[in-house]
C-alpha cells in the first residue's frame, strides 16, 4: 500500500517524482478542489459568517479519482505549498477525504524549495494542519467575497453593468485616480541652470561645471507636494534668464582657478535577495515583465525545482546557500570578493515569515543554458536574475572614488560657486555578479587646488518642473507594498483585474484610469471613503495577520468590518445614479447620423454609434497624437502591437512605416531632420 502525496500541480508531483521514486504515489490535486459558489455570495451572514463551500463541477472528476486514490493510502501526505493559501488547500483536501478511509493517517509537510535533501527533510518532519494560518485565509477569502459580492452589484446599479470593486483593488485603482488628478492639478514652473565648461591646460577634454550657490547661498530650492501616497519632492533653481545671461556675459575667457577639490571613497552596499514584490519590480525594469508574467515564471522555476519558493516576504538566506555562494563565488572570482562573514539582512516588513527564505537559486551550479532549453528563455532570463541578485548579496561591496572640484568667481559684483562632481569605480564588488544602471556622472582628470581652468563655452538650460509621475507596475506594487496594502501574492492578480475591467490602460509603460475608472473610483470614495482608503485596507491586512498568528480570531473581526459596512451599503442604495463621461469622436455616423462615441472591449478602443443598440456601426479608432510624421508628414496616430502594446505609427502606413515606442521619440526624429 503506497503513500499518498497529494500536491497542486502536475509538475510539481512530476519533480517530487523523481526524488521519491516508486514508494510514493504523487498526485495533483490541480489547486482548489472546493471554493464558494461564483453564481452567489456563498457567505451566511447570518450565522457566523459561515462559507459554503462546494466542489466545482470541473473538479468533480477529479475529485473522485483522489477518493478513489485514497481508499488504498496508508498514510496521506499534504505537500501543498508553504503559505496560508497552501494551507487552506490541504485543510479542504482533508474534509474532503478524511471519512474515506478511516484508517488514513493525515500528515502535512512543508518545504521551501523541491530538492531531495529539502522533501526528505520535510518528510522526517511532518506536522498537523496549522488551524491559525486556514483560519487566516478563510477570512481572506470571506472578507473579499463579502466585499466583492455587496459592492459589485451596486456598482451594476449605480454606475454600469459589468463592474466589479475589491478590498484591495478599489485602494489600488484609487492609487491611480489620485495620482491622475494630483498631475493635472499640478502647475509648472519654468527655471533655467547655467553649465560652465572649462578645461586644463593643454588638455582639451572637457570639465563641466554647474552654478550652485550666489552670494553663499544655494541657487536651488526644494518644493514639497502632500499626494495621497506621500510627499513628492522636487527642484527647481530661482534665478532668472536675464540673470543668469548676464552672469555669462561677465565671465566670458575668464580663467578659473580651482579654489578646492574634496575627494573620498565611497560604499555600495549589496541588495538584499529578492522578496515576491522587489522581484515582480526589477523583472518589470529590466525585462518590462508584467506581474502576472513574472509570477507564472517563477512558478514554473520553483515546481522544477530550480528556485525556492516565489511568494515572500523574507531576506533570509539559509546558512546552506550562504555557504555554497561564498565557496562559488571564492572559486569563480577570488577571496577579495567575498566579505569575512555571510551577509545578513533584516527584512523591514512586520509581517514577514522568517522562517521562509528570500528567492534564491536551489543549486548555484545549475547553469542558464539548462534553464532556457528545458523552459525557454524567459525562464533563463528571470532565473539568471534570481540567481546574480542572490549570489551578489553575499559580496564585497562596491567601492568608488567622489571627486568635487569647486571654483569660486565674481560677476555682476556677486559671488559665484561653480562645482564639478565626478565618481571612478575603484572596486566592483557585487557589481561584478549583479549590475546596477550607473549614473552618467563624469570622469575627473587629475587636477591640483589653485590649478588654472581655461574657460571653453558655457550654457543656459532651460527645464520645466515635472509632476508626480504616473505608476508602472513597478512603483504602483512598490506603493502596495509600503503601505502593507495585500500580500505579495495578490499584487499580480489586482493589476490585471483593473485591466480587464477597462479601469486602467497603459500609455507609454504608465496606468493611467479610464473614464470608467474614474467613475467607479469617485462613487466608492463618496459612499465607502473610509473602506476605500489606505489606513483602513492595511490595518485589515494587519488584523489577518493576526489570525494568522493566532492572536485573534476571525468571525469577531469579521463582524467588526461588516456591521459599519452593511449600514454603508443601505445608505448607498439610496445615492444618485453617477453618469459615465462620454468620449465623443468629433464624427457623426455614417449610418444614422448619430454622434460616434468611443468605446472599449478587450481588443482595446474603438467607435460605436451613440444610438447602439438601434445602431450597429462602429469602426476602429486610431487616437490622434497631434504630431507629425518625421518621414513623410502625415499625421501620427496611436496603434497597437499584436500583444496590446501602444506605440506611435503614420496614419499613411503601410505606404509609411514609420513608428516609435514614445511621443518624445517622435518629437526627436523631427528635431534631427
Amino acid at each position: 500500500m503506497k503513500n499518498l502525496i497529494l500536491v497542486e500541480s502536475p509538475t510539481k508531483a512530476k519533480t517530487l517524482t523523481k526524488f521519491l521514486g516508486k514508494d510514493y504515489n504523487i498526485v495533483a490535486s490541480m489547486g482548489h478542489i472546493r471554493d464558494l459558489p461564483k453564481s452567489r455570495i456563498g457567505v451566511d451572514l447570518e450565522k457566523d459568517f459561515t462559507p459554503d463551500y462546494i466542489i466545482p463541477k470541473d473538479k468533480s472528476k477529479n475529485v473522485k479519482e483522489l477518493k478513489r486514490l485514497a481508499k488504498g493510502a496508508e498514510d496521506i501526505i499534504l505537500a501543498t505549498d508553504p503559505d496560508r493559501e497552501g494551507e487552506a488547500i490541504a485543510f479542504h483536501l482533508k474534509e474532503i477525504l478524511k471519512d474515506v478511509n478511516k484508517k488514513t493517517t493525515f500528515k502535512r509537510i512543508a518545504f521551501h524549495e523541491i530538492t531531495q535533501k529539502a522533501i526528505m527533510d520535510a518528510l522526517n518532519h511532518t506536522r498537523e494542519i496549522d488551524d491559525d494560518l486556514v483560519f487566516a485565509q478563510t477570512a481572506r477569502r470571506v472578507l473579499d467575497r463579502v466585499v466583492g459580492y455587496k459592492l459589485s452589484p451596486l456598482l451594476w446599479k449605480k454606475v454600469k453593468r459589468n463592474l466589479s470593486a475589491g478590498r484591495v483593488q478599489s485602494v489600488t485603482l484609487r492609487l491611480i485616480v489620485e495620482r491622475e488628478r494630483e498631475i493635472e492639478k499640478f502647475e509648472g514652473v519654468t527655471f533655467y541652470r547655467l553649465i560652465l565648461v572649462l578645461n586644463k591646460k593643454d588638455d582639451k577634454n572637457d570639465i563641466v561645471f554647474n552654478l550652485v550657490k550666489k552670494n553663499g547661498g544655494s541657487i536651488e530650492e526644494s518644493k514639497k507636494l502632500d499626494l495621497y501616497d506621500g510627499n513628492y519632492t522636487y527642484k527647481i533653481t530661482h534665478l532668472t534668464r536675464e540673470e543668469l545671461e548676464a552672469v555669462v556675459k561677465d565671465i566670458l575667457n575668464k580663467d578659473f582657478p580651482i579654489t578646492n577639490i574634496e575627494q573620498k571613497d565611497s560604499k555600495r552596499s549589496p541588495y538584499p535577495p529578492f522578496t515576491t514584490s522587489k522581484l515582480q519590480q526589477a523583472a518589470f525594469r529590466r525585462f518590462s515583465y508584467t506581474g502576472k508574467r513574472t509570477m507564472s515564471i517563477a512558478q514554473r522555476l520553483y515546481e522544477n525545482g530550480y528556485i525556492t519558493y516565489h511568494r515572500t516576504d523574507s531576506f533570509n538566506l539559509s546558512e546552506e546557500f550562504t555557504t555554497a555562494a561564498r565557496d562559488f563565488l571564492v572559486k569563480t572570482y577570488g577571496k577579495q570578493y567575498i566579505p569575512d562573514s555571510p551577509k545578513l539582512f533584516k527584512t523591514k516588513s512586520k509581517v514577514a515569515q522568517e522562517a521562509h527564505e528570500a528567492i534564491r537559486p536551489t543549486n548555484v551550479t545549475t547553469s542558464l543554458s539548462e534553464i532556457s532549453t528545458k523552459l525557454g528563455e524567459d525562464h533563463g532570463k528571470l532565473y539568471d536574475l534570481i540567481f546574480r541578485r542572490a549570489v551578489a548579496s553575499q559580496m564585497t561591496d562596491a567601492i568608488y572614488a567622489l571627486t568635487k572640484i569647486q571654483i569660486e568667481t565674481k560677476a555682476n559684483s556677486s559671488d559665484l560657486l561653480f562645482e564639478a562632481n565626478g565618481r571612478i569605480l575603484k572596486f566592483d564588488g557585487f557589481l561584478k555578479v549583479y549590475s546596477v544602471k550607473e549614473e552618467n556622472e563624469q570622469i575627473l582628470p587629475n587636477v591640483e587646488k589653485g590649478e588654472i581652468l581655461k574657460y571653453k563655452n558655457s550654457e543656459i538650460t532651460e527645464h520645466n518642473s515635472s509632476p508626480p509621475p504616473r505608476y508602472n507596475e513597478a512603483s504602483l506594487i512598490s506603493s502596495l507594498e509600503k503601505h502593507g496594502i495585500g500580500r505579495p501574492s495578490t499584487y499580480a492578480p489586482t493589476i490585471s483585474t483593473l485591466y480587464d475591467r477597462f479601469y486602467v490602460e497603459k500609455l507609454e509603460g504608465r496606468l493611467t484610469p479610464t473614464k470608467i475608472g474614474i467613475s467607479v473610483n469617485d462613487f466608492l470614495v463618496a459612499n465607502f471613503s473610509n473602506i476605500d482608503d489606505i489606513p483602513f485596507t492595511a490595518g485589515l491586512e494587519d488584523k489577518l495577520d493576526e489570525i494568522a498568528n493566532g492572536k485573534l480570531q476571525w468571525v469577531p473581526m469579521m463582524k467588526e468590518f461588516y456591521t459599519p459596512f452593511e449600514k454603508e451599503l443601505e445608505k448607498a442604495e439610496g445615492s444618485d445614479r453617477v453618469k459615465v463621461a462620454v468620449e465623443y469622436a468629433g464624427k457623426d455616423c455614417p449610418k444614422d447620423k448619430g454622434k460616434l462615441v468611443i468605446r472599449q472591449s478587450r481588443f482595446g478602443k474603438f467607435l460605436a454609434c451613440e444610438n447602439f443598440p438601434e445602431c450597429d456601426y462602429k469602426e476602429s479608432y486610431s487616437e490622434d497624437t497631434g504630431l507629425i510624421c518625421p518621414d513623410d508628414g502625415g499625421n501620427v496616430i496611436t496603434r497597437k502591437t499584436r500583444k496590446g502594446r501602444i506605440f506611435y505609427g503614420c496614419a499613411n502606413y503601410p505606404k509609411c512605416t514609420f513608428a516609435a515606442w514614445k511621443k518624445e521619440d517622435v518629437i526627436k526624429a523631427n528635431e534631427a531632420k
